[in-house]
C-alpha cells in the first residue's frame, strides 16, 4: 500500500505509527493549501523577499532561487519555508483579489473565460440537435427577430446565381411552398402537392415592377420605369384623354358647340405625337346633321356641321373622339 494517497498525495496513517498527529496534521496542510485553490501569482519565476504564511504561487519556467528545479509546481511558504506540490490536469486555481480563474491542463494554466466565445461554432441546437447541414436548429412553438430600437433585416444570401436562396415551408419535411430566388435571381413563389413536382404560381424578374391597384392609374412615361403606370387619365377645359403605356392615347369632348356657318376649332385636351389621328364625331339630340372633320394637327382639329340639305347655318352640340399615339 502506498504512504500517501493517489490524488493530493495526503500521507496516510500507518499501523503502529507512532506520533500519529504529525501525519494526520501534515494531510491537514496539504488540504489547506490546495482546496479552494487560491494563488498569488500565474507564472511567478522569483520568490517574494517577505512571504506571508499560507501564501501560494504557481511558478512558470526559469524559477530560481528557493524555487530553482520547481519549475510549474505550487510553491506554498508554511512554517518559515517553502513547500511543493505538483498540480494535476483539471485543477482550478484563482487568482487572489480578482475573479480569475485558471485550469492546469497538464502543461499549463489557461484562463476560463468568463464570457463564452460563441464565434465559429459548429452548430448550435435550441431544443434539438444541429447537424452539418442545418447549423442553426430550433424546436419551439416560435422564433423571434426583434428589433433593437430600429429596423431590423434577415439577410439570405447566395453565392451565385444559379444558387437558391429562399424560404422553404414544409409538411412533415416534404416542400409545399417556396419564396425566394431558386436557381436564378428572379423573384417566385412556387407551390407542391407533393414535395417534388413544382408549379410557379408568381414570378418576377429583375428591372420589373407589379403592377396593382395602387399603381396601374398614374403617370406613363415613354420609357416606362419604377413608379411608372399603365395607364394616364386626365381632363380639362377642352375635354378628358387616357393615355396607354404602349403608346395610344384617346382624347374626346362632350357637349362641343359647333359654329353656324363656320368651323370651330377642337384643341385636344392633350397633344399627339403627330397628325395622324383619328376622329369621330357624334351629333347629340335634336335634328339630323352632317359632322365633317378638318384641318388636323398634333394639338386639334376644326369642326363644321351641316343640315341633311347640305346648309352650314346649324350648330348642333356634338361628342368628338379623337384616337392616335402620345410618342
Amino acid at each position: 500500500m502506498s504512504d500517501t494517497s493517489p490524488r493530493l498525495e495526503l500521507p496516510y496513517i500507518q499501523p503502529a505509527q507512532a506520533q500519529k498527529h504529525v501525519t494526520h496534521n501534515e494531510a491537514l496542510r496539504v488540504l489547506d493549501v490546495l482546496v479552494q485553490l487560491t494563488v498569488e501569482a500565474f507564472g511567478a519565476t522569483t520568490p517574494p523577499t517577505l512571504p506571508h504564511e499560507g501564501e501560494v504561487y504557481a511558478l512558470g519556467f526559469g524559477a530560481n532561487d528557493a524555487w530553482s528545479g520547481q519549475d510549474e509546481a505550487l510553491a506554498v511558504w508554511v512554517d518559515g519555508a517553502w513547500q511543493f506540490h505538483r498540480p494535476q490536469v483539471g485543477w482550478r486555481a484563482t487568482l487572489a483579489a480578482s475573479a480569475e480563474i485558471r485550469i492546469w491542463t497538464g502543461t499549463s494554466w489557461q484562463p476560463v473565460s468568463a464570457n463564452v466565445d460563441f464565434d465559429n461554432l459548429d452548430g448550435v441546437g435550441v431544443n434539438t440537435a444541429s447537424d452539418p447541414i442545418n447549423r442553426l436548429a430550433v424546436a419551439a412553438p416560435a422564433t423571434l427577430l426583434n428589433h433593437e430600437g430600429a429596423g431590423h433585416h434577415l439577410k439570405i444570401n447566395k453565392a451565385a446565381t444559379s444558387d437558391t436562396a429562399a424560404l422553404l415551408f414544409q409538411t412533415n419535411w416534404a416542400g409545399r411552398a417556396e419564396i425566394g430566388l431558386a436557381g436564378e435571381d428572379a423573384f417566385s413563389i412556387k407551390l407542391s402537392g407533393d414535395g417534388v413536382v413544382w408549379d410557379e404560381a408568381l414570378r418576377i424578374t429583375p428591372g420589373m415592377q407589379v403592377y396593382h391597384s395602387g399603381n396601374v392609374v398614374g403617370t406613363v412615361a415613354a420609357s416606362p420605369g419604377v413608379g411608372d403606370a399603365l395607364f394616364e387619365t386626365g381632363a380639362n377645359a377642352n375635354g378628358g384623354f387616357t393615355k396607354f403605356a404602349d403608346g395610344t392615347m384617346m382624347c374626346w369632348a362632350n357637349g362641343f358647340a359647333t359654329a353656324s356657318g363656320a368651323a370651330a376649332n377642337w384643341t385636344f385636351p392633350a397633344t399627339f405625337a403627330g397628325a395622324a389621328v383619328a376622329v369621330t364625331a357624334t351629333v347629340e339630340g335634336g335634328s339630323a346633321a352632317i359632322v365633317t372633320i378638318d384641318g388636323q394637327s398634333a394639338s386639334g382639329v376644326e369642326v363644321r356641321s351641316f343640315d341633311t340639305a347640305g346648309s352650314e347655318a346649324v350648330a348642333p352640340a356634338v361628342s368628338l373622339v379623337a384616337l392616335g399615339r402620345w410618342f
